[in-house]
């Protein structure tokens, strides 16, 4: 007759083989069911700060500075930042739309324009009321090279005012394009009113004249032109650059701009090798008072600009921020395993005493398993040009999840 025990028994053997099947049919799919995608985790700080003790920067005595190092960093500003005129360093603004819009090459003229009437009566200008004026006859062509050495070392008006209706139609409308240049690269405090800097109510501030300089500074024809201590025209003329510092100490630009009611102006760039790397300093002071040695504002600005400079250059020095072979993340296959991620070379940085800089890890496709070595992203110190990149590798070999955590994941 049945019995407790014989039922159970009887239960077993029957449900037995289901459950085991079940079973056999879980480890299967856990097995089958596809690897969640590896990640690369960052461990290292994402800051680094040069030794020492930041040093006093040469400020002027009035007005306003700024002062930075592309791709590393800044040394600050100097007094209010609010808008003021900035005479002819209006023009950078000028040329940066021109090379813009019309690309040309190092090794390139550029494209040919005509000069009209306009631009040979606005030369008339120099004369009666004191205009910078570059040489241009009617019914003759500039090249766009000449056109923008007239424009950045000869500071010609009348070059400006030329480009403008050349590029846009009138000068109202290429206004209106340096505006939006202006927009796009965060000049939040700036307003152009013509493309010469000759109208006062052409404004802006040391801040944002550095940030045209750091995009500017990155066209190589832009480089050619301001790199240089003069040109001769077409007709024969000479033109000294008004930034008399190039090309010397390692300057290599910008652009002057002085009025007496503006005061001297001076957007300027150096370079500075250290350890083999070139490094641009872009810096600019404005409403700088007459210079004693010659009661110029000009000359109040440009040694103003020279001595931020000199500092600068002489600041610039190279610590090494990590050894090659020091773990900065690892791959987490997200089942548990961590291979570690290491700088497969030393990683230095450019910066000065008490400078923080930004590191930054960037993965590349981590794939699931792969020997020591494979290289799985770069490690960032920096920004910008003067950004120092260093690969990352594997630093032991990558493997897949083994079967306990396969099978008991979840989820």
């Amino acid at each position: 007759p049945p019995t407790p025990l014989r039922t159970l028994l009887r239960r077993i053997k029957i449900w037995s083989p289901l459950v085991v099947l079940v079973g056999i049919l879980l480890v299967v799919a856990q097995l089958l069911r596809p690897l969640p995608l590896p990640q690369a985790v960052i461990t290292v700080t994402d800051r680094y700060t040069f030794e020492g003790t930041a040093a006093d920067v040469p400020w002027p005595a009035s007005g306003q500075g700024a002062l930075d190092v592309d791709g590393v960093g800044t040394f600050g500003t100097f007094g209010e930042q609010t808008p003021v005129p900035i005479a002819s360093v209006t023009k950078t603004m000028t040329a940066y739309v021109i090379l813009r819009d019309h690309p040309m090459g190092p090794d390139e003229d550029g494209e040919s324009i005509p000069i009209d009437q306009r631009a040979q009566d606005d030369y008339a200008l120099g004369e009666t009321r004191g205009d910078s004026v570059v040489d241009l006859r009617a019914g003759d062509t500039i090249t766009q090279r000449e056109a923008l050495q007239g424009l950045m070392i000869a500071s010609g008006n009348n070059v400006a005012w030329l480009l403008a209706r050349w590029d846009a139609g009138s000068q109202e409308a290429f206004v209106e394009k340096m505006n939006e240049a202006a927009a796009e690269l965060g000049m939040e405090d700036t307003v152009y009113t013509d493309p010469s800097g000759y109208e006062m109510t052409t404004v802006s501030t040391a801040a944002d004249q550095v940030k045209l300089g750091r995009a500017v500074m990155r066209d190589a024809v832009f480089r050619q032109i301001v790199g240089v201590s003069g040109f001769t025209d077409q007709y024969g003329n000479s033109y000294s650059n008004g930034n008399y510092l190039v090309p010397v100490n390692g300057v290599v630009g910008i652009k002057t701009g002085s009025r007496t009611e503006a005061g001297g102006n001076f957007l300027f760039a150096a370079r500075q090798e250290v350890d083999g790397e070139a490094m641009l300093i872009i810096g600019a002071v404005l409403t700088q008072p007459p210079h004693p040695s010659d009661n110029s504002i000009r000359t109040g600005a440009v040694s103003a600009g020279d001595a931020l400079m000199r500092f600068a250059q002489e600041q610039l020095v190279t610590e090494s921020v990590l050894e090659a072979g020091t773990v900065v993340g690892y791959v987490d296959d997200r089942l548990g395993g961590r291979t570690p991620i290491v700088v497969s070379e030393d990683v230095p940085a450019v910066g000065w005493a008490g400078l923080t800089v930004e590191l930054n890890l960037e993965a590349g496709e981590v794939p699931s398993e792969a020997p020591a070595g494979t290289g799985v992203g770069v490690l960032t110190v920096g920004d910008g040009d003067g950004a120092v990149e260093v690969p990352v590798e594997l630093g032991e070999d990558l493997t897949e999840p083994g079967f306990g955590p396969r099978l008991t994941r979840i989820g």
